[in-house]
């Protein structure tokens, strides 16, 4: 087998061990060298596919003592689903993050919060390239939702962020979406300050839902035979809503604002 087809199936075996319970929540795994020897492949690949378990979540190194089983969940099947998604389902499921985590975080914030919001907002602010803009502007959302102290929404926050983060980059090549830039988003910043919940929740859906409206009407205004469905990419290329993934619209500015 190839490198990654190895890594893929140790994986599969590790996950099937733990949604299985032969490792419950909170046991340490065997040392990679063990696992080597029980499924006779290399260290390295036992190595890469515990990388992979940890960075959704299935498993968690504790420097010093070993890795542990996290959660027996297999996030696999969700990940694939998510890798398809259009540009308009992730803003779907922003708006609904964005708001909830705006109105704990106005009334759960701390000074220190406050603190890093603003210089989180600045970066964002200042960013200039696609990539730079879209990691800007990605750790400011997920600001937010650290603010708010409720373990899952930050979790979930921080499950989504790689991918809403890639998705703000592919918008602002596009130059096709409604701008809500700074002083959209110092609203949002401004309720948190002022401890009022309702006005931070009004702010964080007003920086994302022009964005919704405007894919709705690329979306519609498409012909059938070239729109994406919802869950995977068209024959063109990556399935956008309706936005394209790389290029300047026609009017547009490749350093303009756009919604996130």
């Amino acid at each position: 087998m190839s490198a990654r087809s190895t890594v893929d199936a140790v994986l599969d075996q590790l996950q099937a061990q733990v949604s299985g319970g032969s490792w419950p929540v909170g046991e340490r795994i065997p040392a990679e060298t063990d696992l080597a020897a029980r499924l006779g492949v290399s260290r390295p690949a036992v190595r890469e596919a515990i990388r992979a378990l940890v960075h959704v979540g299935v498993l968690e190194v504790r420097r010093g003592d070993g890795t542990y089983v996290r959660s027996t969940a297999d996030p696999r099947p969700l990940l694939r689903r998510v890798a398809h998604a259009s540009i308009r389902d992730f803003f779907e499921v922003q708006v609904a993050y964005d708001v909830q985590a705006a109105r704990l975080a106005a009334l759960r914030r701390t000074d220190a919060d406050l603190d890093r919001l603003e210089r989180l907002l600045g970066a964002r602010d200042e960013a200039t390239g696609p990539e730079a803009f879209g990691t800007a502007d990605a750790a400011f959302h997920l600001g937010i939702a650290e603010a708010s102290r409720n373990p899952v929404l930050i979790e979930a926050m921080r499950f989504f962020i790689d991918r809403l983060r890639d998705t703000l980059r592919d918008i602002r090549l596009g130059g096709e979406i409604p701008e809500a830039g700074p002083a959209a988003h110092r609203a949002v910043l401004d309720a948190i300050a002022a401890r009022d919940p309702d006005a931070a929740a009004a702010a964080a859906a007003a920086v994302v839902e022009p964005a919704l409206v405007a894919l709705e009407d690329l979306s519609a205004d498409a012909p059938p035979e070239s729109r994406a469905p919802a869950g995977g990419a068209s024959a063109g290329g990556a399935s956008t809503g309706g936005v394209p993934a790389g290029g300047v619209s026609a009017g547009g500015d490749a350093r303009g604002e756009v919604v996130s």
